[in-house]
């Protein structure tokens, strides 16, 4: 049976099926194609979304409205000081006026239950756009980018290092579950995932043949690493004063050359950005002043190597994301 998901909500991967996301990676690849052959594929032309923001983006942001834009559709970006939505408006209400307007909404913010609780009342489709559980919409363009650099999925050995009960460690260890990639975290054993969403995802993986692994010890985890990924290590929202314990805990697992070279020696290196690789941010020089460390996650020899492939992931943020609003709109 054809693959429908016309009228549906993309909260979280674990509302699919494996071929529903094996759709869209492969609709993604097709709009990429045309993206970059300049073929018009205004779609959806008459339609109208509307992206609210309670975290900020650049990425987010920008791949919804360009994506919007190109699908011919009018777009709105509402940002934290432009709506009500919370404040003087619940979410429930937000949701039957947005509703009544646009044809899709986009949230990025905070808590799971508010991006559930808009696409209950919306009778829209609604797109998580980031919350602090899960992170669909960027899984989407890793996988991608996974695939194009090695050809296929199934098999591959994936090593997410760092705070791996984020968003970003959870919902890759929920795809690469569901596509049949091979996951390690690699953190602390207080930084790692929730025993239940860890228990769900092995059975997921027993059924696509690969594995969830766990584990504190950074030359085990990347040793045989196709792919070897990081994200920053405190999140958006989170108080200044975590910062000092993450670093202490996390220092450790700061991907650079050596942790690379345990891995394959084709092995790829990704992040989902921003990071702070250097000191040309203000957080990245705040953090060299207060704790002496230039770089945080991450390397910049090994965020600027030919295995980093950072930009070309940003890049395909915006060809899923056309993707998913097409699917769920068309």
């Amino acid at each position: 049976m054809p693959t429908n998901l016309s009228g549906r909500s993309y909260l979280k991967l674990l509302d699919f099926t494996s071929s529903d996301i094996r759709y869209l990676l492969d609709l993604s690849k097709n709009f990429k194609d045309m993206k970059r052959s300049g073929v018009p594929h205004k779609y959806l032309e008459g339609k109208n979304i509307v992206l609210l923001f309670e975290k900020t983006s650049t990425r987010t942001r920008c791949s919804f409205e360009v994506a919007g834009m190109d699908l011919g559709m009018g777009v709105t970006y509402l940002d934290p000081g432009s709506s009500q939505m919370g404040k003087k408006e619940s979410i429930a209400d937000t949701a039957r006026v947005l509703g009544r307007m646009y044809d899709g909404i986009e949230y990025r913010g905070y808590k799971q239950s508010l991006v559930e609780e808009l696409a209950a009342n919306a009778g829209v489709p609604v797109w998580n756009g980031l919350t602090d559980e899960f992170h669909p919409t960027q899984m989407l363009a890793d996988m991608l980018t996974i695939e194009e650099k090695f050809g296929y999925l199934k098999g591959i050995n994936f090593t997410f290092m760092g705070d791996a009960r984020n968003n970003m460690g959870n919902s890759l260890m929920v795809v690469c579950a569901m596509l049949g990639v091979n996951f390690t975290a690699c953190a602390p054993k207080e930084l790692f995932p929730a025993e239940d969403l860890v228990k769900t995802c092995k059975e997921i993986a027993d059924k696509n043949a690969c594995t969830i692994t766990l584990s504190e010890d950074v030359k085990a985890s990347c040793s045989d690493a196709d792919v070897i990924y990081t994200d920053i290590w405190v999140s958006m929202g989170e108080p200044d004063e975590v910062w000092e314990k993450r670093i202490k805990i996390l220092k450790p697992y700061q991907v650079n050359a050596k942790a690379m070279s345990y891995a394959k020696k084709e092995a790829i290196f990704m992040h989902c950005l921003p990071s702070f690789h250097d000191t040309k941010t203000v957080v990245g020089a705040k953090m060299a002043e207060k704790f002496g460390l230039g770089e945080l996650e991450v390397s910049d020899e090994v965020f600027e190597s030919k295995q980093s492939v950072v930009f070309d992931e940003a890049e395909n943020r915006m060809h899923t994301i056309k993707a998913i609003m097409y699917a769920t709109l068309k």
